[in-house]
């Protein structure tokens, strides 16, 4: 039996564990005021701060440039620092401070050009044609600026986005490890389907005429279906797991964090999950799903082009392309062979990345591995729940 004191400090470090995981959602009682906009307070005053110094030290000043962006930087990043330490302890905002913070942000649209006014006397360019409207084009961009990086920085905060990038860069290295397991059961069933393909004459056609942006919005699609297709096997796994919550099962998954020490002596209730917090796990799961087929698109990438150099020669690009080639940005290779590259590269990791979630070979190997997060977050979720319920809420 645990007492409430010990279960009260075990739930403040579960909370702040589940931050680190990058699923701050599944803390109880998860939201703006308590949890949200103390973790944000880092990064809006970066975007302030940041925004103070360059739009107004740098014009009104006579130091060297260099100089004064060192000191930007310097000023920016300590008060980084400083707040990170002050938030780790997952501070709650009273009312009165959460509404003198929003407002503070709220005038720097307005804070930052009077400022620039009063320093440089002038915040349009002096000569314009018609000052009036571009003052407030000038202000709608500041205007602007500021919501955006207010909104990204809350649904990052939200989601736990900067803990999440982190476990991804780690895997990415621990892939790049295992790439020739990897590659070597991935690249074989892809370049089946893709690889003849790559010779299509009405293919180079079109990818010697179409954009990088066009190619890109398709790359954003492919990506989309890999999203869309983990959504819907996550669903399923989370309706697993949180029937399976037998001691055995959480006393392994509570193993290396601050729920270690509790002793569960009988299966727990399974507790339904909000829609932040489905889509924070959703956001987790596809993260490493497109982390996974990224290191796919890359082999499939680098093949491609390889491939294309050895066979595709000047001339044989000419006459399937049947006008003049678009050179690239790489001396003597046309830019039709790296977007063709690109295409089937992004084509490729979205099949992998589809079929490592439905077959059962490849489920084993490349899906199951992606799921444990998840389902350990779960598993420990539910015994926090039950300590926090012990200890008082």
């Amino acid at each position: 039996m645990i007492s409430a004191v010990v279960s009260s400090a075990v739930v403040r470090r579960t909370e702040q564990w589940f931050v680190r995981q990058g699923a701050p959602t599944m803390i109880e009682g998860y939201g703006f005021r308590s949890h949200v906009l103390p973790r944000m307070l880092p990064a809006l005053t970066f975007v302030a701060v940041g925004s103070l110094a360059w739009l107004v030290l740098l014009r009104s000043t006579g130091l060297s440039k260099w100089v004064l962006l060192g000191l930007i930087v310097a000023v920016m990043v300590s008060a980084w620092i400083f707040l990170s330490l002050f938030v780790r302890r997952l501070p709650s905002f009273s009312r009165q401070t959460t509404v003198v913070l929003l407002v503070v942000y709220s005038a720097m649209p307005v804070i930052v050009p009077t400022l620039q006014y009063v320093v440089n006397d002038e915040i349009i360019t002096p000569g314009a044609e018609n000052p009036k409207a571009e003052l407030w084009v000038n202000a709608l961009w500041f205007i602007a600026f500021f919501g955006v990086a207010f909104v990204a920085t809350m649904l990052a905060t939200t989601y736990g986005l900067g803990s999440l990038l982190k476990a991804a860069i780690r895997h990415v290295i621990a892939d790049l490890r295992n790439s020739v397991h990897l590659l070597g059961r991935a690249l074989p069933p892809m370049l089946f389907v893709t690889l003849f393909l790559f010779f299509t004459g009405e293919l180079w056609q079109a990818m010697n005429q179409l954009r990088w942006p066009r190619v890109s919005l398709i790359v954003l699609l492919f990506a989309a279906v890999t999203v869309l297709a983990a959504a819907a096997r996550l669903r399923d796994e989370i309706g697993r797991v949180e029937q399976d919550l037998r001691p055995e099962v959480l006393a392994v998954a509570c193993q290396g964090t601050p729920l270690s020490g509790v002793e569960i002596a009988e299966p727990l209730p399974p507790k339904r999950l909000n829609g932040r917090q489905l889509r924070n796990l959703l956001i987790m799961l596809a993260i490493r799903q497109l982390v996974q087929a990224a290191v796919v698109g890359l082999a499939l990438f680098s093949f491609f082009v390889v491939l294309g150099l050895i066979v595709v020669t000047p001339d044989i690009a000419a006459q399937w392309i049947g006008g003049s080639v678009t050179p690239s940005i790489i001396p003597g290779v046309p830019s039709a062979m790296l977007r063709n590259a690109t295409l089937f590269a992004a084509f490729g990791s979205m099949y992998f990345s589809v079929i490592s979630m439905s077959d059962a070979e490849h489920r084993q190997r490349f899906f199951a591995p992606v799921l444990e997060k998840v389902e350990r977050t779960l598993e420990v979720r539910a015994v926090y729940l039950a300590v926090r319920e012990r200890a008082g809420g």
